[in-house]
């Protein structure tokens, strides 16, 4: 790393000695090269890069959100649909620089944002790549797309960095985290929103109905409402008031998800449709 890089950049490379990055704390000294319980070590692995036109509208528009997805995961959901990515190290390994060098060409090529999938566990390599881009003339937002269980520390650290946060909130029942691996999502989740809100505040859309700025959080809805998405829905309403929840029914079966039987179903449209009603009238936003 250079030496004239901002000391928040420093500090953020200390965090994965004796890795405490995220809140799993797992101690790996990544900068040794230990791996962390994320299973990667000091550089980011990225698994693919393009735009893509998946993603919400307002991240979208017509040249696409410049995706980077990034191997391994501090989340082990057991009905994750990117398996193949975030619960494996497979991908070319990229330094910061390189990184920095990618986002500048997905913005030349007409990419709206970049936009980094599962980054938490890299975010120090994250933030050194955004300075660089944006010292290489970067103009476009960039979005922070992590699964919500965030240390608040390491988001103080990113401060100026992100425009845009887009964290899950899985789950408001902590007894649901041990799907993810953690038995106290709701309460660090919560603890990482409040954060992202005070740094950036309600999704800002521009005048061609682009996302410019502020927080968009995602609800995948689960069978048999083992999330309790209402209160995740009032949780995000008192936490974040305004800010943009896409309450997802994209849920299916995969991965390991047959381990449980509770989770072999889907949600009725009827209930995702009733839980998007209700995130509107608690007064936050529907991207669209």
């Amino acid at each position: 790393m250079t030496s004239n890089l901002p000391d928040n950049i420093r500090q953020l490379r200390d965090l994965i000695v004796g890795c405490r990055l995220c809140p799993r704390r797992c101690g790996a000294d990544r900068s040794a090269g230990e791996f962390g319980a994320c299973r990667i070590g000091d550089e980011a692995l990225i698994a693919s890069a393009g735009p893509h036109f998946g993603e919400e509208p307002v991240l979208v528009g017509r040249g696409g959100s410049g995706t980077i997805f990034l191997s391994g995961c501090n989340l082990d959901c057991v009905f994750c649909q990117n398996a193949d990515i975030s619960h494996s190290a497979e991908g070319r390994e990229i330094s910061p620089a390189q990184l920095a060098d990618l986002a500048l060409r997905l913005a030349s090529g007409g990419c709206s944002n970049i936009n980094f999938v599962t980054p938490t566990h890299v975010s120090h390599a994250i933030a050194e790549a955004i300075v660089l881009a944006r010292r290489g003339g970067l103009a476009v937002p960039v979005v922070y797309n992590c699964g919500g269980y965030e240390s608040v520390e390491t988001l103080r650290l990113l401060e100026g960095l992100v425009e845009i946060y887009m964290p899950d909130y899985k789950y408001a029942d902590p007894a649901a985290g041990r799907y993810s691996g953690v038995d106290d999502y709701p309460s660090v989740a919560t603890a990482a929103l409040a954060e992202m809100y005070r740094q950036v505040g309600p999704l800002d859309v521009d005048d061609c109905g682009l996302a410019a700025a502020g927080v968009l959080v995602r609800h995948l809805v689960l069978p048999g409402d083992l999330a309790h998405s209402r209160e995740v829905i009032e949780i995000v309403a008192r936490t974040a008031p305004g800010c943009a929840l896409n309450v997802m029914a994209q849920y299916r079966p995969c991965f390991r998800a047959a381990e449980y039987p509770e989770l072999l179903s889907r949600p009725s449209h009827e209930d995702v449709q009733s839980l998007r009603a209700y995130a509107q009238s608690l007064g936050l936003q529907r991207p669209e």
